[in-house]
């Protein structure tokens, strides 16, 4: 048989418009708070004063009160929120005179009347500050169209990326190693068509429309043009070679999770998955696109040296001629740079985006 209800510790304290209850009770399970004819009604399950019990109190307000209270349960207390039905000061919070001896006032969160206007005129002010700041910032007219721009820049390139994906996969599971050889020939043109089009993510950037970084998408579209352009496109040697299907489907692979994400965050929606597999999916498939990337170049580099192709002859006196091949080797190092730039900054934006958030006190 269940033992006599008790009265917890509840403390108090108001502002202008509401009121607020902290009952001291942990663990609380089931509580029952309703406001009928002016009065809280509370009773629920938790450990207190005495023990684990259940506990129970009323309280008829001093003044009119809203009938819906707001409760928040934590492991150590349960708040109460009740919202005056008009905005004054309360000499007291009971009807009754004599202060119930379960009930003491909240010191943490205490205001005497003064010091409570001062705190709702600091809030007003603010209020009217942040309305004048807003009405001296002018409105963009041309938002929605920069929105829709950027939500079908990033929806084409992710469909262009998602054909070169199904179309490498579909045939790797069909030829096999056989498909590693003809890559080139059947996915170049939509590669070509994607990063063409990627030079407009510098444009964007230069001109405000993104906020990302400039250098780390200057450093990655040029850095893919060159190989795609230059490396491969221009050597009909090279096109025939296993590494062009490593570096193509890589590229894809990345950028199946990062331009979806962007077309999302461009209409104010995040999906949480997809965010974790744009801020993690690029620490294997970075040094993987690196790597592919830098055996592409060492493979060219003698069909450079042998062909002449690039190579800039300076005129007479000095006779001399820069082979592009030797270009190509310092070009190695710029590679390895830019993919410790990039990889420095996709781990700042993991960290912003994925790291442990503070929690905010209340």
């Amino acid at each position: 048989m269940a033992g006599p209800s008790l009265r917890p510790h509840v403390h108090w304290a108001q502002r202008h418009r509401e009121l607020y209850l902290r009952v001291e009770l942990s663990d609380v399970q089931h509580p029952d708070i309703t406001i009928t004819d002016n009065v809280l009604h509370f009773k629920a399950q938790g450990h207190g004063a005495k023990g684990d019990n259940i506990y129970e109190f009323q309280i008829e307000f001093l003044e009119p009160v809203e009938p819906h209270p707001v409760c928040r349960v934590t492991q150590r207390q349960l708040n109460i929120t009740v919202q005056k039905k008009e905005s004054n000061w309360w000499e007291r919070l009971t009807k009754q005179e004599k202060r119930p001896l379960f009930l003491a006032p909240d010191f943490d969160r205490w205001l005497d009347e003064s010091d409570a206007e001062m705190e709702l005129k600091e809030k007003e002010e603010e209020k009217i500050s942040k309305m004048k700041i807003e009405s001296r910032v002018p409105k963009d007219p041309f938002r929605h169209l920069k929105k829709g721009y950027l939500v079908m820049y990033n929806l084409v390139q992710f469909l262009g990326f998602s054909w070169i994906f199904v179309n490498m996969t579909v045939r790797l599971f069909i030829l096999g190693k056989d498909s590693f050889y003809d890559t080139f020939h059947t996915i170049a043109d939509m590669m070509y068509f994607c990063q063409t089009l990627a030079l407009m993510e510098i444009m964007n950037s230069l001109i405000g429309l993104v906020r990302s970084p400039l250098i780390p998408a200057v450093l990655q579209i040029f850095g893919r043009n060159f190989i795609l352009f230059v490396v491969l496109g221009s050597l009909e040697e090279m096109q025939n070679k296993p590494v062009v299907f490593f570096v193509f489907y890589i590229w894809s692979i990345i950028e199946l999770f990062r331009y979806p994400y962007y077309m999302l965050s461009c209409i104010g929606i995040e999906w949480k998955p997809l965010t974790w597999l744009r801020y993690t999916a690029w620490i294997p498939l970075y040094p993987l696109g690196g790597l592919s990337e830098a055996v592409a170049v060492i493979q060219s580099i003698p069909i450079f040296s042998e062909t002449g192709k690039f190579s800039l002859e300076l005129p007479n006196p000095l006779n001399v001629t820069i082979q592009f091949s030797f270009l190509l080797q310092l070009y190695l190092i710029a590679l390895f740079l830019g993919v410790f730039v990039n990889f420095r900054h996709l781990y700042k934006q993991r960290k912003q985006h994925l790291g442990p958030k503070k929690r905010k006190m209340k």
